[in-house]
């Protein structure tokens, strides 16, 4: 099945995904993904791209990347028995921002199985692009729960890339900065990490423009560190120039495109000023240049704009024309008043002037010139005959030093799955089922809590 653009789009989506619930008074609601799959359905954008319910990956495909000792926790982990494991709670970074609720495992087996089995769809080449909507949670370390995530879906579906492409672009326009997926690779030249955020003051609270990577990675972290009130035009001028520049010189075999929607304008939690056209502009442009795309969600926690701008970018995806007015829909009264796709954005000013971001822009030019045409093929932490010990990178050496046994484990999780793929006959094991995926059941009758249509609309 291919889309009007003559693309393979697949998407993935569990009904499921909705049902889990973060706590009262939570900003983030995994509710947002079933209200962007009933306006997928609803506008008709389903019967345009194959749609999978994704088999849940096992907790041994996780310890691709994150520690045992962490992921047997979020495993035995409930809300009943939290009060006998108060040294790991503290340990893991779970509580507050990222609270114990019931299913925790569960829901994190689900988004992340998204994203290992899209990024094995486009290994095997039976999609040129896969949706993830669920997926996206770029804070998590490898031991330890950040910024609402858990499980970091987005180094477990490029570590699933590096098994085929040589170079994996991942690039990140959530308002906040990417530091989960940055601090993984950051000594290695085979990933590139791009993020535009919001900085100063901000959580995480990385991603200085001077953060370039380390060792054989230094070059390969480009940020782009941004103020209040970032506007269409301003993020065109920048996010365009820099993406361009990066396809020419990494030339990378897949890309991954985390599109949170916090960036949005009137976001619960964001400050910048982007309209759906804007956000979605940057997914356009990156599929522009015809590579395999691993599309996923992020933050976002207005609930009323989360599925208008992913609803929007699936149908850019698709390279179809979508409806102003929105078609009636099962949470259809989260809408109003106006019942319309795109949003006015607000009247905020700007603190992003045209000589900042063209003073970052040449900066980042400037990483960017040093960037070998050819990166190397292994991932490499620590080898000393690649080791550039000017005064720059002794400088950077306390920032690499936290990152180091984070991309150790990368480098022993990809030399694993490099030797372990020549023997995997069993893609049950990387989330598909019988070589082909089943499709998603996702026109369940009397979901719980309200799940799409009994019958696709005609």
């Amino acid at each position: 099945m291919a889309a009007s653009n003559g693309r393979r789009v697949s998407y993935f989506y569990d009904a499921e995904i909705g049902n889990f619930h973060y706590g009262q008074g939570h900003p983030m609601k995994p509710h947002r993904v079933r209200m962007t799959h009933n306006l997928v359905v609803n506008y008709g954008l389903y019967r345009m791209m194959e749609v999978f319910r994704p088999k849940p990956v096992n907790a041994a495909l996780l310890t691709r990347f994150h520690s045992d000792d962490y992921v047997n926790f979020l495993k035995i982990i409930t809300p009943d028995n939290m009060h006998e494991y108060l040294r790991q709670l503290q340990r893991f970074n779970v509580g507050e921002d990222c609270p114990v609720f019931d299913g925790l495992f569960e829901f994190c087996q689900l988004y992340t199985s998204g994203s290992i089995g899209g990024a094995v769809r486009l290994n095997q080449q039976w999609s040129d692009v896969v949706i993830n909507w669920a997926g996206g949670l770029h804070h998590a370390k490898k031991s330890e729960a950040s910024g609402f995530c858990y499980v970091n879906d987005c180094v477990l579906g490029i570590l699933e890339l590096l098994k085929r492409h040589q170079r994996v672009l991942y690039i990140d326009i959530d308002i906040h900065h990417g530091d989960g997926v940055e601090e993984a690779f950051y000594t290695t030249n085979r990933v590139m990490t791009v993020s535009f955020h919001k900085f100063g003051e901000y959580f995480p609270g990385t991603g200085d423009v001077h953060d370039v990577g380390y060792d054989a990675g230094k070059n390969y972290a480009i940020n782009f560190p941004l103020h209040d009130g970032m506007d269409d035009a301003s993020f065109k001028s920048v996010f365009e120039p820099v993406i361009g520049k990066i396809m020419e010189r990494f030339a990378p075999g897949a890309v991954v495109l985390q599109c949170g929607a916090d960036s949005l304008s009137g976001d619960r939690l964001g400050c910048f000023n982007l309209s759906l056209r804007g956000h979605a502009d940057c997914v356009k442009y990156v599929m522009g240049f015809g590579v395999p795309m691993l599309v996923l969600g992020g933050g976002g926690y207005t609930l009323r704009n989360v599925p208008r701008v992913w609803t929007y970018e699936t149908s850019v995806l698709l390279g179809t024309e979508i409806k102003d007015v929105l078609p009636y829909n099962d949470y259809f009264e989260y809408y109003g008043p106006d019942y319309r796709l795109h949003m006015p954005v607000s009247n905020m000013e700007n603190l992003n002037s045209k000589e900042y971001l063209q003073h970052v822009k040449a900066q980042l030019f400037s990483v960017l010139d040093d960037v070998e045409p050819v990166p190397g093929v292994q991932i490499k932490s620590g080898d000393a005959s690649a080791m550039d010990t000017s005064a720059d990178n002794a400088a950077a050496a306390p920032a690499a030093a936290a990152a180091a046994p984070v991309a150790a484990a990368v480098q022993e999780a990809s030399e694993s799955v490099s030797q372990a793929e020549a023997m995997d006959t069993n893609p049950d094991q990387r989330g598909t089922t019988d070589n082909k995926e089943h499709p998603a059941e996702f026109f369940p009758s009397g979901a719980e809590g309200g799940g799409a249509p009994a019958a696709p609309p005609s």
